[in-house]
């Protein structure tokens, strides 16, 4: 199960290998060559669908477009970053839809068209006895060191705009619903968080150093198609 936890801890610990980060930018999608230059792909080892992520024409501006026909993967930007007071992401996204079977609370229904994946740094000293075992176990099998708690920015299916759950299959992960539903489908939105905040909000303390920005396109729980696309994302104090 550990494995296929596909908005958990482990997708990003699938996708950070054992190269240390040193980025403290994002490479935008606008000006790639391709999408090689700093993301990387992120898989799992049980899903052999994939969604397919492309660069785009979008109005004369290039985007990243995904598309997932019951497949899951996404991109992962590895970084380094000490989040300090404050430091907000930026992004926009666009989707054409969002599933009628999808569900934050649930882990069958915990697919999203689009979804923004932060991941934070693990602190040992704060963990228990079990969680310390449980790490050390997946990284003597994948031999990588696991994130710690990590934010998901959702574009929900049915989770009101503004909620924040626990990921079904993971109490470090929080689900923070941008977006919500069909009513803006088909068209680009704007979005701006504070991560420091959305850290103190969802855990109770600030945040550790952020390894990983992610995009994810996902419908394997569900069984389901959808296409977004994403623009750049940036961070700024």
């Amino acid at each position: 199960m550990l494995i296929r936890m596909a908005t958990s801890l482990l997708v990003a610990a699938l996708a950070l290998q054992s190269v240390p980060a040193t980025a403290e930018s994002l490479t935008p999608f606008s000006t790639l060559q391709t999408l090689d230059d700093g993301w990387t792909p992120l898989t799992f080892p049980d899903i052999d669908t994939h969604t397919r992520y492309r660069l785009v024409d979008d109005q004369g501006t290039q985007v990243l477009r995904a598309d997932t026909d019951g497949g899951a993967s996404g991109l992962i930007h590895r970084v380094d970053i000490e989040p300090g007071e404050k430091l907000v992401l930026h992004w926009r996204w666009k989707v054409d839809g969002v599933y009628a079977k999808g569900d934050a609370r649930r882990k069958d229904g915990d697919d999203y068209p689009a979804r923004i994946y932060v991941a934070f740094a693990f602190e040992p000293d704060k963990a228990g006895f079990f969680e310390r075992a449980k790490r050390k176990a997946v990284e003597l099998v994948h031999g990588d060191a696991l994130p710690g708690s990590a934010l998901n920015y959702i574009w929900a299916n049915r989770l009101p705009r503004g909620e924040s759950v626990p990921n079904p299959f993971s109490e470090e992960t929080r689900m923070i619903a941008v977006q919500s539903g069909s009513d803006h489908a088909g068209q680009w939105m704007e979005e701006s968080r504070d991560l420091v905040a959305d850290y103190r909000a969802a855990f109770g303390e600030d945040p550790p150093r952020i390894t990983g920005i992610a995009v994810m396109t996902d419908g394997d729980n569900t069984g389901s198609a959808a296409t977004a696309y994403y623009g750049d994302i940036r961070l700024s104090r």
